[in-house]
């Protein structure tokens, strides 16, 4: 039951759902699935940021709006 548990807790649960779901629409055409991998690499980007922000004793946990758009921008997109 924990481990069921623990998946369901997942932060990019949403993300992976969607970029999945994609590929499976679109008979596995990376191309066509572009912007769900982009959504699921910043959401994956912004949960490590957050868990480190945590060990570092940071707060809030989660980046401000401000810091978020500065992370956003230094981030280099794939196209």
């Amino acid at each position: 039951m924990y481990s069921a548990l623990k998946c369901d807790v997942s932060p990019m649960l949403k993300e992976t759902d969607a970029s999945r779901k994609c590929m499976d629409d679109n008979n596995y055409k990376k191309d066509m699935c572009t912007n769900y991998f982009i959504k699921y690499r910043n959401c994956r980007r912004f949960w490590n940021i957050m868990v480190q922000r945590r060990r570092d004793g940071v707060k809030p946990d989660m980046p401000t709006a401000e810091e978020r758009e500065k992370i956003l921008k230094s981030v280099e997109m794939p196209y």
